[in-house]
């Protein structure tokens, strides 16, 4: 196994929810490390352009305005083999048919109220993680 990055985002209900700790000591449990974090307020047109490959899909929208609809912790995270890792505790998209154990089960409220987003792949993780961090945001856990 490689040591990896991808990127994690706790959606709006998961703030408004008070999820923060839940989700992030879910990760942690399980190996993950956050090398970087960040609350922020994501502006309609950085959302479209972060969710543009949907752009097509019939869900665009309403996504969109869920995204920017409150505060969102976007967060990178570390560990061996992290994309895969962290899709498998996220569970499936839709929180009914996900596993039992993972996030979505867990505090998913509905397909589109799913808690969590995460990167499908390492290439996208790279993408997603440079859309929203730069390299000096991102902390080497052996820093001092």
């Amino acid at each position: 196994m490689t040591l990896e990055r991808t990127l994690s985002i706790i959606k709006p209900d998961g703030i408004s929810r008070n999820l923060i700790g839940a989700v992030i000591g879910h990760f942690e449990r399980a190996g993950l490390r956050v090398v970087a974090a960040r609350m922020r307020r994501l502006g309609r047109p950085e959302a479209e352009r972060f969710y543009a490959v949907h752009h097509s899909r019939p869900f665009f929208a309403s996504l969109v305005d869920y995204m920017t609809s409150g505060p969102v912790l976007v967060q990178v995270l570390e560990g061996e083999d992290a994309v895969r890792k962290n899709r498998e505790l996220m569970g499936a998209t839709d929180p009914a048919r996900a596993a039992p154990g993972t996030i979505r089960r867990e505090w998913g409220e509905s397909i589109e109220r799913n808690l969590v987003h995460g990167s499908d792949s390492l290439e996208t993780a790279r993408e997603e993680i440079h859309f929203f961090f730069g390299a000096i945001d991102v902390c080497d856990r052996t820093d001092p």
